[in-house]
């Protein structure tokens, strides 16, 4: 889509989530007045949408058709975060709304998070801690591996993966990754087949938005094609993986480890996965197993980034109107 003509002068836009105060304050410094609603719910959103000309959102709620059409006067979504899937992005676009995301503000966090996941799976750190704690003293039980001279692949080489591939350099490993555009493959990462993919690498890094194409990605099926037991880690979208498959897997040693800032489970209620005998088998095995590692969808989470997500979307929004 092409530049905005609009003049930000006397626009308005609604704050959806809480964000930086950076956020805020640049938008209003770009001549747009600012107005916040945290906590309405989604139907009283849209009966006063139609005043608005932009709207700032994190994932509090999906945009689909019926908010689009009560929205005739949106000239833009500004998204902060990485992935868009929360949006019809295909009826915007036949609307002529012009979306913003921000996936430059967060990518080094996850690239620095995925890196930890690897090197604390390795090393058995949250085990050994665990046990120090308890007064156990467990050297060979807590031999660790390291991860020089493994095939690292990644899956989905945008700019999350791009930012792991870089953390990368440090490492005497190869670096293989996987996406179906061609051509993204630079001096951190070769780019390959995914038959070559599945044949030669050690771990394998999700960093994928949640499309059809990677819902219920890693299944068996998919699994089981690789040639040697491997470590998987997502930090992309937690629908990607089958959790129950990756059980199957984790049991029977195709894969060698688990680790996870996102789960499947993420959209239904999470916490009532933990009410007496509601928790599902798989993820049972998950939380009680030595060789996962789980955080809670924090990857792009930190200080930094909330900051940089923010100055992301102020510069995208005045980048798209003047």
């Amino acid at each position: 889509m092409g530049v905005f003509i609009y003049t930000p002068i006397l626009m308005k836009v609604l704050l959806l989530d809480s964000n930086h105060p950076i956020l805020k304050k640049g938008l209003e410094n770009l001549g747009f007045t600012c107005d916040e609603d945290f906590y309405a719910s989604k139907e009283v959103i849209e009966k006063k949408i139609l005043k608005y000309d932009g709207i700032v959102i994190r994932s509090r709620f999906s945009i689909d058709k019926t908010f689009f059409d009560k929205a005739s006067n949106l000239k833009f979504i500004a998204r902060v975060g990485a992935g868009l899937e929360n949006i019809d992005i295909k009826y915007a676009e036949e609307k002529g709304i012009h979306l913003i995301a921000a996936p430059e503000g967060n990518r080094n966090a996850v690239g620095e998070h995925t890196l930890a996941m690897i090197l604390s799976l390795f090393n058995k750190l949250n085990k050994a801690d665990s046990e120090v704690r308890q007064g156990k003293w467990l050297r060979e039980e807590n031999r660790g591996v390291e991860l020089d001279g493994k095939t690292v692949g990644i899956i989905g080489y945008g700019n999350m993966g791009k930012a792991f591939a870089k953390k990368l350099k440090g490492f005497d490993v190869t670096v293989l990754c996987y996406d179906i555009k061609p051509n993204l493959g630079d001096e951190n990462a070769k780019q390959v087949s995914l038959k070559e993919f599945q044949q030669r690498v050690n771990i394998v890094s999700l960093h994928t938005p949640e499309t059809p194409l990677t819902i219920n990605m890693v299944n068996t099926q998919f699994i089981d094609t690789f040639i040697h037991p491997f470590w998987i880690f997502n930090t992309g979208r937690g629908k990607s993986i089958v959790t129950k498959d990756l059980v199957k897997a984790l049991r029977s040693g195709q894969i060698l480890g688990a680790g996870l800032d996102v789960l499947e489970y993420e959209k239904s209620s999470f916490e009532n996965l933990f009410l007496k005998d509601n928790i599902p088998p798989a993820f049972k095995y998950l939380i009680n197993a030595d060789n996962v590692l789980l955080s809670p969808h924090v990857a792009g989470w930190t200080k930094e980034s909330k900051e940089k997500l923010a100055q992301t979307i102020v510069d995208k929004v005045k980048e798209k109107i003047y």
